[in-house]
């Protein structure tokens, strides 16, 4: 059996990628037609997609609030 340490998948290119990404995983995993070998990686994707969304997410009410408070700045999305 091989052990090489394999490198996870990329970082979505944007909220919108993530989205439609994780959506297509829901749909294969809600299927129940993925082998069961892949059902662990294919969550662990899918939350690691879940988390990008929610930071992204976060990141901009956090810039709402700040428009709110009438604090205008520039917001720059962290990028990893």
């Amino acid at each position: 059996m091989a052990t090489a340490a394999k490198q996870g998948p990329a970082a979505p290119a944007s909220y919108e990628a993530a989205l439609q990404e994780l959506e297509q995983l829901v749909a294969r995993l809600e299927s129940g037609d993925m082998p069961l070998e892949q059902l662990l990686s294919q969550y662990q994707r899918g939350a690691a997609l879940l988390a990008f969304c929610r930071d992204r997410l976060e990141a901009v009410e956090g810039q709402v609030k700040l428009l709110d408070q009438g604090a205008l700045k520039t917001w720059t999305p962290d990028t990893p």
